[in-house]
């Protein structure tokens, strides 16, 4: 099947299309929104339209016996394996936002409604793997995260590519974070441009004084595109960074809306991104503060190095304000190596690409070294590392 084929067309013939019945709320708001386009506010710089041109087949989810393991590992939508004596299972979802702006978040809806629940208990550490495994397929799940509340609990994310080629991802977080609590979520993701492409769909919902810390680390030459809705009620603290490396003709980035609901509450949202070849980066991130968010801090900041004169960045960071009670920022930037001291370096001895790479690790450390957990950096950076190296590989 080709996502095309939605658009434009009534509920009937949307379920039709997917084979499913007419009376999915989350269907009909899709189709109510509209199959997503260049012309989309949201998707203009991304241009999914080849994306949706594509012949996919419609993966369905194989319950399997569930193994013990150290992470939890998703393969194609379905869980595998999971730590033992951790709440994770399938169930229906009654609370989908029928306010979000994206079409992809009630399309994956639609398409899973049995989601995945995964109940945070205590003060957990748990890791999450994705696997990707079939060619050509659409390939849909959703995943709820819940934790307790006066506990602190991470989640660190990992994603694999093992022969996904041309398939397309569809999946996201409803994450519901409680009072007085404090949910990180670490994502470490690379793509490479013969692999699978993604557009994850994200929704967080912050109650009153609770802490959510959201960190995406992006690299590779594929597509990809985030999307992120939070809203934080009282007292609630929204902090977002997100690092881009990307080379070839990589197209990714984040989409994000912040929402202040509740007096008090704060968000910082960091972008830095390092662009080569002819790759395109996305920052569009709009913070908004409503009439009853008296009090507010938001802050909002976008840094881009462009390594080509081909590479391109999309920055467009926004405050939609109703009140004068507040603190608020927002900028971008962007520019180039400093030539000065690529030039010190060469003179030292040490090679064009190792020169870059110092200098570019410098201007992501800032955000790599946010995450606490020292194991967690290297990884990181690891990733980075293979990412560069794949593309200066004829250098």
């Amino acid at each position: 099947m080709k996502l095309s084929r939605l658009n434009a067309q009534p509920v009937a013939a949307c379920a039709e299309i997917l084979g499913m019945a007419a009376d999915n709320a989350a269907l009909a708001r899709f189709c109510a929104l509209g199959l997503p386009s260049k012309r989309s506010e949201e998707y203009r710089y991304f241009k999914p339209e080849a994306l949706f041109e594509r012949e996919y087949t419609l993966t369905q989810r194989q319950i399997k016996p569930v193994k013990e393991h150290e992470k939890i590992i998703i393969e194609d939508g379905t869980v595998v394996a999971a730590p033992k004596g951790m709440r994770i299972y399938y169930d229906t979802f009654d609370k989908v936002d029928t306010e979000h702006f994206d079409p992809i978040y009630h399309l994956s809806h639609a398409l899973a409604p049995q989601v995945i629940k995964i109940d945070l208990d205590g003060d957990a550490e748990v890791e999450l793997h994705h696997r990707f495994t079939k060619p050509s397929a659409l390939i849909s799940y959703r995943i709820v995260l819940a934790n307790q509340a006066n506990r602190h609990a991470t989640l660190f994310e990992t994603f694999e590519d093992a022969g996904a080629k041309e398939s397309l991802v569809l999946y996201g977080y409803d994450t519901f974070v409680a009072p007085d609590s404090t949910l990180r979520i670490i994502k470490n993701q690379l793509i490479d441009n013969d692999g699978y492409a993604m557009i994850a769909s994200h929704r967080f919902k912050l109650d009153t004084r609770a802490n959510a810390v959201y960190k995406s680390f992006d690299m590779g030459s594929g597509e990809a595109l985030q999307l992120i809705k939070a809203e934080l009620d009282a007292y609630a603290r929204f902090d977002a960074g997100h690092l881009l490396y990307l080379n070839d003709a990589s197209r990714r980035g984040t989409i994000s809306k912040i929402i202040h609901v509740g007096e008090h509450a704060t968000s910082n949202q960091e972008a830095k991104n390092i662009l080569d070849g002819e790759a395109r980066g996305i920052f569009d991130a709009l913070i908004k503060v409503e009439h009853s968010a008296k009090y507010t801090k938001a802050h909002q900041n976008s840094k881009a190095i462009l390594l080509d004169e081909r590479a391109y960045m999309a920055a467009k960071p926004q405050l939609e304000i109703y009140i004068d009670e507040l603190e608020a920022s927002h900028g971008s930037t962007t520019g180039q190596l400093d030539e000065k001291q690529l030039f010190y370096l060469r003179s030292r001895g040490i090679s064009k690409i190792e020169a870059r790479k110092m200098l570019v690790i410098a201007f992501a450390n800032t955000l790599i070294e946010q995450i606490k957990d020292g194991r967690q950096q290297e990884i990181i950076k690891a990733t980075f590392d293979k990412a560069f190296y794949a593309a200066h590989k004829d250098g």
